[in-house]
Order: structure tokens, then C-alpha cells, then sequence
């Protein structure tokens, strides 16, 4: 989709489209909409079915309806309150008697006239025992043919409306023009999908509903065909480097003796997919996903033991320096009892030290290097480099990661993430990966008690946090912005930090934490909150991803319906990890059912793939689970719950399309290629070469 014949340039700026200027480009800006391009493919979230006139008489409580009513009485306004006024009338046609309400809207008196016909569209709700529509639009008669039909509604901004979203579009419409299609007739009669132009206009000006569905399958299939095109061919691209790397010692009996636990059977069967991987001509490139507390360190450092037991060496990066310590601390004492040598170099290492750890990966003197972003430094060489691991990889850039992978000849690639994500999504989304997944956790470990409650709990919330830490315990408070936000009323982390120190909690040891500070500074806040030094942390979702305190076992996260499901079991996962039995308590005063739906479903399940699962139904996919933190675009039409068909079959196709085609190369494919490097063309530069 990338030219248009006619006046108009798809990747002409919004800004110069008739109606549009300066002023509003920047509101379409802020809805990321910056393109004529960008504004037809801000497709339609829902439609309005204007095709059927009712009679009053055939209204059902709580359905939109097209009705012509006579007014019947003079428009009678009331002020509720200072910036409040209820306009009131009432109408009526040969099967009944209806009320209408306009709120704030005083101009009405001069447009409706008593005994005159008008056409009326809105939402009809059925109380004391009459009809009653609030906000109705109001039409002339005359106009019916016009407004009659399947209406668009957009997602919108402040400063832009249905029905000017609805015009500049039909603006465009009205000087022809053709998107360039990137299928031949040939694929489009394999996968029944109608040409672009017809399915773009469908989209934004439907005849009825069912083309509205072509029109949908085609759009969505292009964006998933194209998304999982790319991806292929980076992983062909990984499968292409020849693997010059043997491994023959693949014996872990001796590490799984020491360990005080059993590996649990989703364990074993991904190192067995591992060692799958190892033992064959290709190198691995693997996601291991699992939820908080499976036991996905081990598994990598089980991998890494293999991979040193063969003569090569492995590197852990995390995302941050408390986890990489976390992870080097933890794996050492299981290393040095077969004197595998390990080191860990963060931002806090010393230039001296950074040296002295380079000399001795240089001369094969370290066998594993822990560490953060620092691993990725240009000096930082290694004498025979076997495998990377990466920990919570959506926290780092693609670029990231390649040029750790480019610091050994043909590396092993393992991603390790506790971000929930269904599977289907994860088989898309990382298409380019093979996945493994631990479904199980170990025995024994207890589930975290949670509770979804109004602010009206605060006291009792406070006295059990003091009864918890009178016992000894630690408790993490979770706030979700840094700065007070009057609009959103929410507390700020540093705000509600001090007035605990003040009041709620003064006798007590009391730090805040955030993403605006150091990294020294967070990462000195949490050692102490690690060594019991800290009663009560508040904090940002700077926690999301962090420290294991086997002795915090309160979560307490204000607002807790302004988070994403995914979100607030990973920060629930931030407790948990020890003897004692923890508690989550999310505390929320937004009275919406659906958002007292999403919490309570955080109240019956410790499941992160099955609340993840629920996450995507409620809230659609968007950017929920890091889609841009991947690289990859957000979707514009796809929701990959109700689209599984569309989505294998765009699997499917790109599949075959590769086979055929490895480097789309093919005249026929010449399009295809020119529309991956526009949306992918960083990811895919060596494609082809």
C-alpha cells in the first residue's frame, strides 16, 4: 500500500489534506495517525446500524434506533447544578410516546419546532414504565436517504469527531484512486480475499455487514501475513549461519544430584528440547517462557553447564544489575562445586576489574559471564563463545541482542521471559524463535492470596500491613505514575512514600523507588529492601522485573484497575517466594464492571498464561504484551482471539510463499518484498544476502 493515483500521495503528510492544517495534524499526531496512509488504515473499531427504521412501539431496552418522531411538547430545561442543564421534549409517532434528554445543549430550542417530524438516532433505556433516548442526533427528514446505512465509529481524540474523521475520509474517496496491490489473482483466488482497494473502501463505507467481514479478513490476513513473513525470514536467516560448534557431553546427572529440589516434568521435557537443540546441525534459537517462579534459571543454567562441559562459554544478560547479581549469585555456589569459573561485570564494575575480565574471557579463564547492558560493550571479547542467554529479552532492542550473538561464531541463542503470553500470540510473535514452555510449578510452593478492594479497606489494609512486619515480614506498595496527576487521581510514589513516613507508617522504615532515579540509587534501595533494612517499599513498576526477597510477602498496588492483567500478576509475583504465606491486595475505586471483572478474575486465578488469555479477550492485543518493545508494529485491525483462523491461515501462506521463495525474489513477489522493507526494513537488511 504505498501509492495512489490521483491528487493524493499515501505518504502524504496529513497535515496538507483539505480540512485538516496544522492545528488538527497534531491532534491525528497524538493518535498516531500521520499519513493519508496512516488515517485509512485507522479502520473502524465498531459500526452503527442505521438501516432499519423502528416504530416506538419495537424499541428494546438499551438498542440503538433510527425513529421519525412528531415533538409534542415545548423543550422544558432544568438546572441541575452549576454546568448542568436537561433539555427535555417529547415525541411521539402513530405506535407511541417517547422522552428525549439533551444535556448542556441549549441551542435545541431554536432547531426543533412543536408538531414538526424530525429523524432521531440513539440509545433507548426503558425506565419507569416509559422509553427515554438521552443525547439524541437529531436530522431532517429530507436527509433519511443520507443517513440511513452502516455508520463507522472511530477511535477518537479531544478536538476530533466521528463525523469529520467520517468526511476527510469520503473526501479522499471522491477523487479516485487505486492502492497498489501486492497480491496476484492467483494467491487472492487461493485465500479468498478480495483486492486491497475493494477492502479498504468496504472497511470505511460498508453496503452491509457481511462484506464488512471480507472486507475485514483480507486486512487483517495482510497484516499477519506480512508480520509473519518477516519473521520467517529472520529465523532462516539465524538457520542459514552454519554451526560450527560440537556437542558430544551432554551428561547432567552430576548438576541435577546437587540441586535440593527435583526438576518438575515441564522442566525436563524443555532441557530436553534444549539438548535437542545442542546435539543438532542448526543453531538453537530458543524462547523458554514460563511463569514467575517455574524454574527458568535453572534450566538456563543447566544449558550453560553443558555448553562449558564442551569447551565453550555462555553468557547470562539481564535487564537489570540486581538481577544479574540475582542470577550470579544464585548459579555460583551450583558452578563451583565443579569449578566452573564465573564473573559478572554491570555498570557498578570498576574500569580496572572491566579489564581484568576481559583478559580472562580473552584467555578462556572465565567459563560464564553474568551481566547487564555492559556485556554488549565493543571491548568485551571472548575466547570461544558457545551460547547467550537472555533474560526478560522484551527488555532489550533486537540490536542488543545480535551484537551479543555476533561475539561467538555460532552462538546459542536462549531467551528466557515470565511475561504471560497465550500461545497463539507467542507463536506469532515469535515466529522467528522455537518455543518452550514450563506450565508447571514446583510442588509445594503456596499460592498468593489476593484480593481485589475499595479504598473504604484502607485502615484495615495498614493495620495488616503492621501486623505482617510486627511478624517480620517486608511489603512492596505499587504506585503507577511518579508525578501527582490530578486527572487520573492517583497518588505519586514520592507523595505517598512521605505520608507514610509521617503518618500511616511513621515508626516504621519507609523508601520510595522509581524510574527517574539512578540506576546506583534503585539498585542501593533494593539491596537494603533484600537485607530486611527496608520495612515498606513504594515503588513504580520499576519491581516488575526484579530482586528475589523470599521475606516480602505483601503487594499492595493502588489503582490497581489502571494496569493491564499481565502487569499486575507480574508485579503479584514479586511476592511469593518464600516459607511464609503472601497476599496481594489491589486496591481500585473505578465502579465499572469491567473493571471490577478484570480484578476479580485476578482474585480466582495464580494462572499467568490463563489470565494473560483473559487480558487479550477484555482488552484486545494493542501494545499489551511489549509488541513495540519487539520491534514489531502495532496491529491496526487484528485481534488474535477472534482472527486464530486468519491467523494460521496467513501462517500457512507465508510459509509456502518462503519454500517457493526463499529471498522473494520472484517477479511476483516483487511487492510483497518492497511492502516487508517498509514496515521491517531494519529487521530484514541481510535479507537476501
Amino acid at each position: 500500500m504505498n501509492k495512489i493515483s490521483g491528487v493524493f500521495d499515501l505518504d502524504m503528510s496529513i497535515q496538507y489534506l483539505k480540512g485538516v492544517g496544522p492545528a488538527k495534524s497534531i491532534l491525528f499526531n497524538n493518535m498516531n495517525i500521520h499519513t493519508v496512509k496512516d488515517l485509512l488504515e485507522h479502520f473502524p473499531r465498531s459500526y452503527e446500524d442505521r438501516t432499519k427504521l423502528k416504530n416506538i412501539n419495537e424499541f428494546i431496552d438499551q438498542e440503538y434506533v433510527l425513529f421519525i418522531g412528531r415533538v409534542t411538547s415545548v423543550i422544558k430545561t432544568q438546572k441541575v447544578r452549576k454546568n448542568l442543564s436537561i433539555h427535555t421534549t417529547f415525541v411521539a409517532d402513530d405506535t407511541g410516546i417517547c422522552m428525549l434528554n439533551w444535556f448542556n445543549q441549549n441551542y435545541l430550542k431554536n432547531k426543533i419546532n412543536v408538531s414538526n417530524e424530525y429523524l432521531f438516532y440513539g440509545k433507548v433505556t426503558y425506565e419507569y414504565g416509559r422509553y427515554v433516548v438521552d443525547n439524541p442526533q437529531i436530522y431532517d427528514l429530507k436527509d433519511l436517504h443520507k443517513v440511513r446505512g452502516i455508520y463507522p465509529i472511530y477511535t477518537l481524540t479531544n478536538g476530533i469527531t466521528q463525523n469529520y474523521i467520517f468526511k476527510l475520509i469520503s473526501t479522499i474517496y471522491q477523487n479516485n484512486f487505486l492502492f497498489e496491490e501486492l497480491f496476484s489473482d492467483e494467491f487472492r483466488k487461493k485465500y479468498d480475499l478480495y483486492e486491497i482497494d475493494r477492502a479498504v473502501k468496504n472497511i470505511h463505507f460498508p453496503e452491509n455487514f457481511g462484506i464488512i467481514e471480507y472486507a475485514r479478513k483480507r486486512l487483517i490476513f495482510q497484516e499477519l501475513f506480512l508480520l509473519q513473513l518477516a519473521l520467517l525470514i529472520i529465523k532462516n536467516n539465524c538457520l542459514s549461519v552454519t554451526k560450527v560448534s560440537k556437542y558430544t557431553n551432554t551428561n547432567i546427572e552430576d548438576f541435577l544430584s546437587i540441586l535440593p529440589f527435583k526438576l518438575t516434568n515441564a522442566q525436563d521435557k524443555v532441557m530436553n528440547e534444549i539438548m535437542s537443540d545442542l546435539l543438532s546441525d542448526k543453531n538453537m534459537n530458543r524462547l523458554v517462557q514460563g511463569d514467575v517462579g517455574s524454574g527458568k534459571t535453572i534450566i538456563a543454567a543447566l544449558a550453560m553447564y553443558v555448553v562449558v562441559k564442551n569447551g565453550y562459554q555462555a553468557s547470562m544478560m539481564a535487564p537489570t544489575t540486581i538481577l544479574a547479581n540475582q542470577h550470579y549469585l544464585e548459579l555460583k555456589k551450583y558452578f563451583d562445586v565443579f569449578n566452573v569459573r564465573t564473573a559478572i561485570i554491570t555498570s557498578s564494575t570498576t574500569k580496572k576489574q572491566k579489564e581484568d575480565i576481559n583478559l580472562k574471557l580473552r584467555n578462556h579463564e572465565i567459563d560464564i559471564i553474568f551481566g547487564t547492558h555492559s556485556l554488549i560493550e565493543d571491548n568485551i571479547e571472548f575466547a570461544n563463545l558457545g551460547m547467550v542467554v537472555t533474560d526478560e529479552q522484551h527488555r532489550f532492542g533486537v540490536e542488543q541482542r545480535v551484537k551479543l550473538n555476533n561475539k561467538g561464531k555460532s552462538v546459542e541463542v536462549l531467551i528466557m521471559t515470565a511475561t504471560p503470553i497465550p500461545r497463539t500470540l507467542a507463536l506469532m510473535l515469535y515466529a522467528d524463535l522455537d518455543l518452550s514452555i514450563i506450565d508447571e510449578l514446583p510442588p509445594g510452593r503456596k499460592l498468593i492470596k489476593t484480593y481485589a478492594v475499595d479504598k473504604s479497606y484502607e485502615h484495615r489494609i495498614n493495620e495488616f500491613i503492621k501486623k505482617q512486619i510486627s511478624e517480620g515480614r517486608q511489603a512492596y506498595v505499587v504506585c503507577p505514575l511518579v508525578e501527582e496527576n490530578e486527572e487520573l487521581n492517583m497518588q505519586s510514589v514520592i507523595e505517598l512514600a512521605n505520608r507514610y513516613k509521617e503518618n500511616e507508617f511513621k515508626d516504621l522504615k519507609v523508601e520510595f523507588l522509581h524510574g527517574k532515579m539512578k540506576n546506583k540509587e534503585k539498585d542501593a534501595i533494593m539491596t537494603k529492601f533484600k537485607e530486611g533494612e527496608i520495612n515498606i517499599l513504594v515503588s513504580t513498576t520499576v519491581i516488575e522485573v526484579g530482586v528475589n526477597v523470599p521475606n516480602a510477602t505483601i503487594m499492595i498496588i493502588e489503582n490497581a484497575d489502571r494496569f493491564g492483567l499481565a502487569a499486575l500478576h507480574q508485579l503479584r509475583g514479586r511476592v511469593g517466594r518464600g516459607q511464609h504465606q503472601s497476599y496481594c491486595i489491589l486496591k481500585s475505586n473505578n465502579k465499572s464492571t469491567q473493571a471490577l471483572e478484570r480484578l476479580k478474575i485476578m482474585e480466582k486465578s495464580n494462572s499467568g498464561f490463563e489470565i494473560a488469555e483473559k487480558d487479550l479477550e477484555l482488552r484486545g492485543p494493542g501494545d499489551f504484551f511489549g509488541i513495540r518493545q519487539h520491534g514489531l508494529p502495532e496491529f491496526k485491525l487484528a485481534n488474535l482471539l477472534k482472527d486464530v483462523n486468519i491467523l494460521k491461515m496467513a501462517g500457512q501462506a507465508s510459509k509456502e510463499l518462503i519454500a517457493n521463495d526463499k529471498n522473494l525474489e520472484k517477479i511476483e513477489n516483487k511487492k510483497i518484498r518492497e511492502e516487508l522493507f517498509n514496515k521491517f526494513g531494519e529487521q530484514l537488511r541481510n535479507i537476501g544476502t
